[in-house]
C-alpha cells in the first residue's frame, strides 16, 4: 500500500524558510511523478512543483519560480521542496502527490488529476 508522509510544516515570519519532506513508501517510484499541491482556505487546490524520480525533471508554478526548490533522495524515498522567501500568500495547507505522467501528456504534472496517491497535508504558515 502506497503511504506518502508529508513533514516539516510550520509558522514561519514573512521572507523566512521551510523544507517540506515527503517519505514515499509502498512500492518503487521510479516510473513516477512526485508533485507538491497546496490549498489555502477558501481557495481551490493548486500545483507547487513536481519531479520525474527518474531524469529528475523539475515543473514549478509561476508563483514560486525562484524561490521554492523540489529535489529527490533516492536511499531515502523521500521527496523535499525547500521554500524559501516565504511570502503570507504562501499559507496553505501542502499535499504530496505521485502518479505516472508520461511526459507527452497534456496537460503535465500541473494537473492533480493524474495523481493516484495522496498524502495527509502539513500546515505552512507565512506572518506578515
Amino acid at each position: 500500500q502506497v503511504q506518502l508522509v508529508e513533514s516539516g510544516g510550520g509558522l514561519v515570519q514573512a521572507g523566512g524558510s521551510l523544507r517540506l519532506s515527503c517519505a514515499a513508501s509502498g512500492r518503487t517510484f521510479s516510473s513516477y511523478v512526485m508533485g507538491w499541491f497546496r490549498q489555502a482556505p477558501g481557495k481551490e487546490r493548486e500545483f507547487v512543483a513536481a519531479i520525474r524520480w527518474s531524469g529528475g525533471s523539475t515543473y514549478y508554478a509561476d508563483s514560486v519560480k525562484g524561490r521554492f526548490s523540489i529535489s529527490r533522495d533516492y536511499a531515502k524515498n523521500t521527496v523535499y521542496l525547500q521554500m524559501n522567501r516565504l511570502k503570507p500568500e504562501d499559507t496553505a495547507v501542502y499535499y504530496c502527490a505521485a502518479g505516472r505522467i508520461p511526459r507527452a501528456v497534456v496537460p503535465g504534472p500541473s494537473s492533480s488529476h493524474h495523481y493516484d496517491h495522496w498524502g495527509q497535508g502539513t500546515q505552512v504558515t507565512v506572518s506578515s
